[in-house]
């Protein structure tokens, strides 16, 4: 097991940019299994957790997060720091990242900063049944795929014709649930908080039953008794 390194291009190479089409997933949860302390991951953040965090940020194209995790974690605009949009347009990247909310509802703010100080208009992935004169049209781009319920396959197809490859999904628990049961997540990263939260949260998946998917662990890394993990699907 390895020290978690600190500068920026030594943590981009743990976590990196892939040939292929990815959906990487991020999660912290505490030891005992816990998603959240109080209702909010916040309580289970430690040393390392941002660093990681905002890492995974900076080298995916798209951020996808449910409309959910948006309203409880008051998510802000997905700004960069000008460290990280350097890095992204040293390496070709445009210098900030889609922003991607998923919605059946469409119960959205649109003054919540991560529309109304975004630096690129987000997309809202939504569903045909979902309703067209949404107030957040108008300051999100709708994409709508699936009928009633939103269809997450055709969404990352949709996000892919965009030349939005490398995907990072930040929650929540249902869906990421759902991911697993479509079979799109490709690697999760896990942080393990030294914390025993006991209480009733509930753990970072949860959603309709599927097959176990097969993941391979590709490090282990640690940082003042924080575990950070990364699984990836097996490749032939």
């Amino acid at each position: 097991m390895s020290t978690l390194p600190s500068g920026r291009d030594e943590l981009a190479g743990c976590y990196p940019r892939l040939e292929h089409p990815t959906l990487r997933v991020n999660f912290i949860a505490s030891a005992d299994g816990a998603v959240s302390v109080d209702g909010l991951s916040a309580g289970l953040q430690g040393p390392g957790d941002k660093e990681v965090f905002d890492t995974l940020r900076m080298v995916c194209d798209a951020l996808v997060v449910a409309a959910g995790t948006v309203r409880a974690e008051r998510y802000d605009a997905l700004r960069l720091t000008t460290e990280d949009r350097i890095w992204r347009t040293r390496h070709g990247l445009p210098e900030f990242p889609l922003m991607v909310i998923v919605s059946g509802s469409l119960d959205l703010d649109p003054a919540q900063l991560i529309f109304a100080d975004a630096p690129v208009r987000p997309i809202v992935l939504t569903h045909r049944a979902a309703p067209g004169d949404s107030p957040i049209a108008e300051v999100a781009e709708l994409v709508r795929a699936g009928d009633e319920q939103v269809d997450l396959a055709a969404g990352v197809a949709a996000l892919h014709e965009r030349g939005a490859t490398q995907l990072l999904c930040e929650g929540g628990p249902g869906l990421l649930g759902s991911m697993i049961a479509a079979d799109l997540v490709d690697e999760l990263c896990l942080t393990v908080a030294p914390l025993l939260a006991g209480g009733g949260a509930g753990r970072i998946a949860h959603g309709p039953a599927s097959p176990p998917r097969r993941m391979a662990l590709r490090h282990a890394l640690t940082r003042e008794d924080m575990l950070f993990l990364r699984y990836a699907r097996p490749r032939a």
